[in-house]
């Protein structure tokens, strides 16, 4: 317990500094984190109904990523994105050359990791832009009510936790604690008013429903995909927690929910 606290503590700090240290800190540190995120979710797929080109697709969600970042950042000509397009295809080609049984399970598991991880941590990225000028308050919002949501689950779900929400899933999870996950978020969402005035209150409140909604179902298909290879965890680099990809299995399905909401309503 005192090593899950202390790891969880330092993600913390580690996450907090890569948003309040300028626009390029935030984009190098997410586009290290997606490429290692998507790295575990290639370790998990590849079985015998295919084996993804890891390589190819670190590749691809990194280069697709720094391409929109510096976009962002720096306003380079969009065209460059176009340089997507050849690593698409080759991913198409190189199986001729290989020896896969299922070659186009192959092909469909590296495109996978690129649109299942790397594009929602481009839509959190892009959080910070919605307002033109980077802001670290909206994804530094999202982040807070993303953990209160996920804290007020787990401590509902422990103490009150009685009807099952998705038992096939992920037998752990309860409708006690994902009204209390709910709770916690909305509560998040209040004291975010009062302090980062970028939203106004309705907004925030807004889109603490999106990230408790859609949160708790990517966190669901985590567990499905997990649980379909016979996983428990997506990987051991955080002591206690598991793998990088089980911490923000939430932001995959909520990050690119809320950036839809804020483009509506902003």
């Amino acid at each position: 317990m005192k090593i899950r606290a202390i790891t969880a503590l330092f993600f913390v700090i580690v996450m907090v500094a890569s948003m309040l240290l300028g626009s390029y800190i935030f984009a190098g540190f997410f586009i290290l984190l997606s490429a290692y995120c998507v790295n575990e979710f290639y370790r998990i797929i590849g079985d015998d109904t295919g084996k993804p080109n890891r390589l190819l697709g670190a590749l691809l969600g990194t280069l697709g990523f720094g391409l929109f970042a510096g976009y962002r950042l720096v306003a380079f000509d969009v065209r460059y994105l176009l340089l997507l397009i050849p690593l698409v295809t080759l991913a198409f080609i190189l199986p001729l050359y290989q020896q896969h049984e299922k070659p186009f399970g192959s092909i469909a598991y590296t495109l996978l990791g690129t649109v299942y991880v790397v594009l929602p941590f481009i839509a959190f990225f892009s959080l910070g832009f919605v307002t033109d000028a980077y802001d670290h308050r909206l994804p530094l919002g999202f982040m807070l009510i993303l953990w209160g949501n996920d804290t007020g689950a787990y401590l509902t779900g422990k103490f009150f936790g009685k009807r099952r929400l998705f038992e096939r899933i992920s037998p752990n999870k309860t409708w006690e604690g994902f009204v209390g996950g709910v709770l916690l978020a909305l509560v998040t969402s209040l004291v975010l008013t009062h302090y980062f005035a970028v939203l106004a209150g309705w907004q925030w409140v807004g889109m603490a429903l999106v990230v408790s909604l859609f949160g708790t179902f990517g966190d669901l298909v985590e567990s499905m995909l997990k649980r379909s290879q016979q996983v428990k965890d997506s990987g051991a680099v955080l002591p206690g927690h598991g793998g990088l990809l089980d911490r923000f299995d939430g932001l995959l399905f909520a990050a690119p929910a809320v950036l839809v909401f804020l483009e509506l309503v902003y």
